[in-house]
């Protein structure tokens, strides 16, 4: 397990490199110029000029990277064109509340999506079944900022049960204003991913169910429950591993919408703030941070997928 642990860690040393270049190359050809955020109306082109030659925007492409990567590689990550504070300051005061939402998501959308899954398959073709089918295919359909929306018209608008923006109430500190702040974009975030872990967990039930293993065990006298809880649950349960490494960028993705959408004061809305406002420096480290919580999040899987499944661990 370590040495497989130590072998991931070194692939993806290349894989971050690439991402690095990829992202550098796209951010410096998108339209916009990050010189725009310093010019005044008294500026002629001779200062504008020389703001451009001091942020190194003259010099070639691949110059840029370089000097950029030497700076990462030591720690820095540069100053924000836009506030001028260090971009990485920026990313930690962030990131406590980003990792908050997605942490919260992952734990329902699990818990959620293996129950209702569990239940689904055990009533196969009942009116419960029917209904968590139904759900579940509208719940992947639904497009999470429209949702969103939805959510913020009808329980923050219409009925005034849940704030609408922002993680909490100015001069409130208790956990439960934390909490109804989160609600919402707590839901919106989960929504798809316990969709897709109830479908999983449904079809990989059903598969189960029908093992020579699972007779045997009804044969030897074992109640309904017990077979499905104690046997079929601990091999119907694989898949979701796999699915919550491969949900990882969809829950970084949605975190820059949701956050976006909610005032959630976390990752994902600083990276949309900074792309609309052109900083450069900014965008390059939450894109390399994004990544690398990606990376982490899918060795995360492939540890916990070897130690559920005991042929992995022997392999490994």
């Amino acid at each position: 397990m370590v040495k497989m642990i130590i072998k991931r860690m070194i692939q993806s040393i290349p894989m971050m490199i690439a991402i690095s270049i990829v992202s550098f190359l796209l951010i410096k050809l998108a339209p916009g110029d990050p010189v725009q955020a310093y010019i005044t109306p008294e500026m002629g082109p001779v200062q504008i000029e020389s703001i451009r030659e001091s942020m190194g925007l003259n010099s070639p492409i691949h110059i840029q990277y370089i000097k950029w990567l030497k700076s990462a590689l030591k720690g820095d990550l540069g100053y924000s064109l836009v506030n001028h504070r260090p971009v990485a300051t920026q990313i930690i005061e962030r990131l406590p509340a980003t990792l908050g939402l997605m942490g919260a998501s992952l734990v329902i959308s699990m818990i959620l999506g293996v129950i209702m899954g569990l239940i689904s398959a055990a009533n196969q073709n009942k009116i419960f079944d029917n209904i968590v089918t139904f759900t579940s295919y509208l719940g992947i359909s639904i497009p999470s900022f429209w949702f969103a929306m939805m959510l913020v018209y009808v329980l923050s608008l219409k009925l005034k049960l849940l704030p609408s923006i922002g993680m909490r109430t100015i001069g409130v500190h208790s956990n439960w204003d934390l909490i109804r702040h989160g609600i919402m974009p707590t839901i919106v975030l989960s929504l798809q991913n316990i969709a897709v872990i109830t479908r999983y967990i449904r079809s990989s039930t059903i598969s189960q169910l029908k093992e020579d293993y699972v007779i045997v065990e009804y044969a030897s006298g074992a109640s309904k429950r017990e077979v499905l809880y104690k046997y079929v649950l601990k091999n119907a349960i694989l898949p979701v591993i796999t699915i919550l490494g491969m949900s990882l960028p969809g829950l970084v993705s949605g975190a820059f919408i949701t956050e976006s959408i909610f005032g959630w004061p976390g990752m994902g809305q600083l990276g949309i703030k900074s792309i609309f406002s052109y900083d450069y420096p900014l965008i390059m480290a939450i894109t390399m941070f994004s990544s690398f919580i990606l990376i982490i999040g899918n060795l995360i899987s492939d540890i916990l997928y070897g130690i559920v499944d005991p042929r992995i661990k022997e392999l490994n």
